[in-house]
């Protein structure tokens, strides 16, 4: 998946749909960390805010915890 950046929905929704799906299908499994905001930026061609935003909306659907100084991970099931 990609993010269009011509599209009405939001870059950090559609950022955030993506990972979603990534946690759902068990591409990244429980316990294990989310792509850094570097990576996201890189991979999906979004701002760092823009990234920042996406984890930040998985974090708030309880499907990932932040860890000060390590990063995003997905909760366990």
């Amino acid at each position: 998946m990609s993010v269009d950046h011509f599209s009405e929905v939001p870059a950090y929704e559609q950022l955030a749909a993506i990972l979603r799906d990534m946690i759902k299908s068990g591409e990244i499994p429980p316990q294990s960390p989310l792509p850094s905001i570097n990576t996201l930026t890189q991979r999906y061609g979004v701002a760092k805010g823009t990234a920042h935003k996406a984890l930040g909306v998985v974090r708030d659907e309880g499907l990932a915890v932040a860890v000060p100084g390590r990063g995003f991970f997905v909760k366990r099931r």
